[in-house]
C-alpha cells in the first residue's frame, strides 16, 4: 500500500511540471498566465512563444502523462494502478502544487495517459486513432483548437461504449470527456458569442 501511495504522489509531481510556465520564463522573461487565455498549457504557450516553442511544450506535456503510466505502471503490473497513475498526472497538470494549484486544461496530458494506456488495452489504439481523427477534422474545418478538443471529448466515451470497452474504461472516458468540457467552459462560452480565436500558424514567428 505504501509502495501504490508513493507511486501516485511521483506520477502527481511529474504531472504538476508546469512546462507552459516555465518556457515562458525561460524563453520570453514572462509570466504566461498573463497573457492570452491566462492558461498554462500547450495552446496559450503556441501563442506566445510561437510555433516551435509551443510545440516543444506539447510534446514535454504528452510525456508527462505517458511516460509515468509506462514506467511506473510496469513497475506495479497492475492495470487499474496504471489508470491511477495516469489520473494523477492529469491532476497533476490542472491542479499543479508548483503553481497554487492552477493549472492547465489537461488535453495533452490526458492524450499522453491515453497512449500509453492503449499499449496494454485491448482495443483502446483503434478508439484512440479515431478520437484523433476527429480532433484533426474538426481543427482543419473551424481552426479552433478548443472546439477540436470538445468534439474529441465528447466522441470518446462513445467511441469506448462502440468498441465494447470494459466497463472501468468506459468510465473513466466519460469522467475524463465530463471534466475536459467542464474545463473548457470559458471556451464554450465564447465559441457560442462567436468570439473564440482561431489559430493561424502565418502569424507564429
Amino acid at each position: 500500500m505504501q509502495q501504490i501511495i508513493i507511486v501516485i504522489i511521483i506520477s502527481y509531481l511529474i504531472g504538476s511540471i508546469p512546462t507552459a510556465y516555465i518556457f515562458g520564463r525561460l524563453i520570453k522573461k514572462v509570466d504566461i498566465r498573463k497573457f492570452g487565455s491566462g492558461n498554462v498549457g500547450a495552446t496559450n504557450a503556441l501563442r506566445l512563444l510561437g510555433k516551435g516553442w509551443g510545440i516543444t511544450v506539447l510534446i514535454i506535456d504528452i510525456l508527462k502523462g505517458c511516460l509515468p503510466v509506462i514506467f511506473l505502471g510496469n513497475f506495479m503490473q497492475d492495470q487499474n494502478l496504471r489508470i491511477a497513475i495516469g489520473l494523477a498526472c492529469i491532476c497533476g497538470h490542472n491542479w499543479t502544487i508548483f503553481l497554487k494549484f492552477k493549472g492547465g486544461k489537461g488535453v495533452a496530458t490526458t492524450f499522453g495517459v491515453l497512449i500509453a494506456l492503449s499499449l496494454t488495452i485491448p482495443g483502446l489504439k483503434i478508439v484512440l486513432g479515431l478520437t484523433i481523427l476527429v480532433w484533426f477534422i474538426t481543427f482543419i474545418i473551424s481552426r479552433m483548437i478548443s472546439l477540436s478538443s470538445i468534439l474529441s471529448a465528447l466522441s470518446f466515451p462513445v467511441l469506448t461504449i462502440i468498441f465494447r470497452q470494459s466497463l472501468i474504461i468506459i468510465s473513466i472516458s466519460i469522467l475524463l470527456s465530463l471534466f475536459l468540457i467542464y474545463r473548457h467552459k470559458a471556451n464554450i462560452l465564447r465559441i457560442m458569442q462567436g468570439k473564440e480565436s482561431r489559430l493561424s500558424f502565418n502569424k507564429q514567428k
